[in-house]
């Protein structure tokens, strides 16, 4: 049985996470895919291509991804390269305190260019990616023409 797993699932930011994917066939050819809808509604995707290891496992921090979004050993790289479905579109956080960005991980068989409703994923799993941690105050500043957010530890 295949498994796709994040490492912490709920993190900072800005606070390295392992991916790991287990129960694959020893060197498979498999597409991780990252993927996030942002507060307006925008689709955000990364992919790699990977071929599993000898006990059927792959892990971007160890493995080169063969292609895709990005080439090499990136242990980050699916959370780096995310890319908006629309061009011209940013990644941004609005409500940096109220919710997090949900990012979901997905590995599919082969390697997987385009997917539509009708691919299914072997596995996946989602991962919490905080803008800020627990117990934080949001003091909001406006003095003057300064606009800004002072950020206060608990």
């Amino acid at each position: 049985m295949v498994e796709v797993t994040v490492t912490p699932q709920s993190s900072l930011a800005d606070r390295p996470v392992q991916i790991r994917v287990r129960g694959l066939s020893p060197s498979q050819l498999v597409t991780l895919r990252a993927s996030l809808t942002d507060e307006q509604g925008e689709r955000f995707q990364a992919r790699a291509f990977f071929r599993a290891d000898e006990a059927g496992e792959v892990d971007p921090g160890l493995h080169a991804a063969l292609g895709g979004s990005y080439t090499g050993v990136w242990p980050m790289g699916l959370f780096w390269f995310l890319q908006p479905d629309t061009l011209f579109r940013r990644l941004v956080k609005r409500d940096v305190a109220g919710s997090p960005f949900l990012v979901r991980l997905e590995v599919f068989d082969g390697v997987c260019l385009l997917t539509g409703p009708q691919d299914q994923p072997l596995a996946f799993c989602e991962a919490e990616r905080w803008y800020v941690g627990p117990g934080v105050q949001r003091v909001p500043i406006r003095e003057g023409r300064v606009r800004g957010a002072l950020f206060l530890p608990p």
